[in-house]
């Protein structure tokens, strides 16, 4: 039995959900991996769609980064593997 694996879509395709959850743009922040170190846009994460809830992984060493989801009405964000999450200064 062969298991089937989906690609990832870029972090774009969780833009509106962030958006909701944080009031701002979030696709322009950059985050840290918390296994590897890696530095990256959110928009260049790997993002699972459908899953138990939206997965977010790293793109260098495929950590496990983020997961949105929601529970009893209650919107959710696990990122214990995101090390930092740093916006650009506004206007830059």
């Amino acid at each position: 039995m062969t298991a089937t694996t989906t690609a990832p879509y870029d972090g774009n395709a969780i833009a509106g959900t962030l958006l909701e959850l944080f009031g701002v743009e979030m696709t322009v922040a950059r985050g840290t991996c918390a296994a590897c170190g890696a530095r990256r846009l959110v928009a260049e994460l790997e993002v699972y769609l459908p899953a138990p809830g939206t997965v977010v992984r790293c793109p260098d060493c495929h950590a496990l980064l983020m997961i949105v989801t929601s529970i009893g009405g209650y919107a959710c964000v696990d990122m214990r593997g995101i090390a930092e999450l740093a916006m650009p200064p506004a206007g830059g």
